[in-house]
């Protein structure tokens, strides 16, 4: 991949939401909106290395995708039946572009979310459609995270899409009536947002930080819309917690960092004080949910100067209240590293025993179980997780991550080997 293939790839994946929820906004179709982007995609590859990178990436790809849609229903004879304008002129394009009001469209990701989330479409398939149309994740991507095939999953995608096109909804902010029915499913779409910027599933980065930056401005929004729901001053505290600490996850050369050999000096502290204090006002309605309580788990982290201060007590506290409200393989798994630092690895490889089957395909126990077992010595069983890892979705800087633990594992094979207790990777 060449620098400007690396720029053209990151300009779309940044612009993607607000674009396919602009022109959803206007074709009330997903299908056709995802196509028409998909196109003025296709077009900017075509046209910006020859004339140029526009000012605006953003309006030349909304304004082309535009006419693409208008084309694409032109041409399936139906334009006439919805009343559509006729697409100006070539010569008349940079016109619309100097034209268009980005500031007015800043609420289209989060209607789209809104329409994901619509109470027609089953709990999985609202998550599936949202990593999709607004995260942006290929078909593969999101297969792997439901653990289907992939034709499955496109199936299931084609007839979400048409469900949610059916439905009509409206899009506008939901009465008050709808906003118990899917504020909790958008804010737990807001959450996979973020996450999948913070830590990508796969490719060759592994933060994506427009993905990261657009679920903050999707959670204040959010705040803005119902400011005294504290899951949502939670939600935006975890987020600002988890992003101060951007800088110090990559080193210079783009390699992970882990989170006790960060330069926590380098965290945004800004941020965290912000945080601190929505995570305050959040706890004083009295309702502790699960983003109020994983935002005071990173709250702990923030409260440490070095690692070696971390009360990693309270985290394990925490994280066994979490687990009361959210009894998942993945809690347990986050709370097994917070026993292991109280009670010792042992303890906490006897908790990852009872997760095997259901987190097979989650790299993270493989490498959380393999950090446990270099803990105890046995650098076989730990490489061999390892490399279970490194076989799952991994992103280029966990690749060479990976590959990295798993040569010291053979290396303290080889000295094993050496002093006559040989252990080989199995």
């Amino acid at each position: 991949m060449t620098a400007g293939d690396a720029w053209l790839e990151a300009r779309f994946a940044e612009i993607r939401p607000k674009a396919v929820a602009a022109l959803t906004r206007q074709f009330r179709d997903l299908e056709l909106a995802e196509e028409a982007f998909a196109v003025s995609c296709l077009r900017a590859v075509q046209a910006w290395p020859k004339r140029g990178r526009p000012d605006d990436p953003f309006a030349w790809l909304l304004a082309v995708g535009r006419n693409a849609g208008i084309d694409i229903l032109r041409r399936a004879a139906r334009a006439r039946d919805l009343g559509l304008p006729e697409p100006p002129a070539p010569a008349a394009e940079d016109a619309l572009i100097a034209d268009l009001d980005a500031g007015g469209l800043r609420d289209d990701v989060l209607r789209l979310l809104f329409i994901c989330c619509h109470p027609d479409l089953a709990p999985r398939d609202q998550s599936a459609l949202a990593l999709r149309i607004v995260a942006g994740l290929s078909v593969a991507e999101i297969a792997r995270a439901f653990l289907i095939k992939p034709k499955a999953m496109e199936q299931r995608l084609t007839r979400a899409k048409r469900t949610a096109t059916r439905a009509e909804v409206p899009f506008e902010t939901p009465d008050l009536a709808e906003r118990h029915k899917r504020l909790r499913t958008v804010s737990l779409m807001v959450y996979l947002l973020f996450n999948e910027g913070w830590s990508a599933s796969t490719g060759e980065t592994q933060i994506r930080t427009a993905l990261c930056e657009e679920a903050i401005r999707l959670a204040r929004l959010l705040l803005d819309l119902f400011p005294a729901v504290g899951e949502l001053m939670g939600l935006l505290a975890l987020f600002l917690f988890q992003h101060s600490r951007r800088l110090a996850r990559l080193d210079a050369v783009g390699e992970l960092v882990p989170l006790d050999d960060q330069d926590r000096t380098s965290w945004d502290r800004a941020m965290t004080t912000e945080a601190r204090a929505l995570l305050e006002k959040a706890l004083r309605h009295a309702a502790p949910g699960p983003y109020q309580i994983q935002a005071a788990i990173a709250a702990v982290h923030a409260a440490a100067p070095a690692a070696d201060d971390t009360d990693w007590r309270e985290i394990e506290r925490l994280y066994a209240a979490l687990y009361l409200l959210e009894p998942t393989p993945v809690v347990k798994l986050n709370h097994a590293v917070a026993v292991a630092k109280v009670d010792g690895p042992a303890a906490a490889l006897d908790m990852l025993a009872t997760l095997a089957d259901a987190l097979d395909a989650y790299k993270w126990f493989h490498t959380t179980r393999a950090a446990f077992l270099t803990e105890l010595g046995d650098f076989g069983a730990a490489g061999a997780a390892y490399q279970r890892a490194l076989s799952l979705d991994t992103t280029a800087p966990e690749r060479r991550h990976l590959r990295r633990k798993i040569t010291a594992c053979e290396e303290e094979i080889r000295n094993d080997a050496a002093s006559g207790g040989a252990r080989r990777i199995s």
